[in-house]
């Protein structure tokens, strides 16, 4: 059974960076894509990018592009979520999901992803 742990969240400083890991375990991911997610305190939660890390194919929101991408290490098994410019609206709780491998292309930030992570949380504060 597939399962999904985030890490990397933490307070940081507006303008500051973090790197958010997705390390999987049960499955392989070559088969998946893998999207990441937030969450903030009375709000909807929002997609923010997806990768397929079989081929490398990411879709970024408008919104995240410029300042978050989306890497992947087959080797690690592992799905990033690289921040950069953050500022206090980017508070949130983060989550990776994998969902089927055509999510990406044909339905990149639904919310209906298969599999869940925990979440990490992300303040940004000075």
């Amino acid at each position: 059974q597939l399962q999904l742990v985030e890490s990397g969240g933490g307070l940081v400083q507006p303008g500051g960076s973090l790197r958010l890991s997705c390390a999987a375990s049960g499955h392989i991911l070559d088969y998946y894509t893998i999207g990441w997610f937030r969450q903030a305190p009375g709000k909807e939660r929002e997609g923010i990018s997806c990768i397929r890390p079989k081929d490398g194919y990411t879709y970024t929101e408008d919104s995240a592009k410029g300042r978050f991408t989306i890497s992947r290490s087959n080797a690690k098994n592992t799905v990033y979520l690289q921040m950069n410019n953050l500022s206090p609206e980017d508070t949130a709780a983060y989550y990776c999901a994998a969902g089927p491998f055509y999510y990406c292309i044909y339905h990149p930030m639904r919310h209906d992803y298969d599999t869940w992570g925990q979440g990490t949380q992300v303040s940004v504060s000075s």
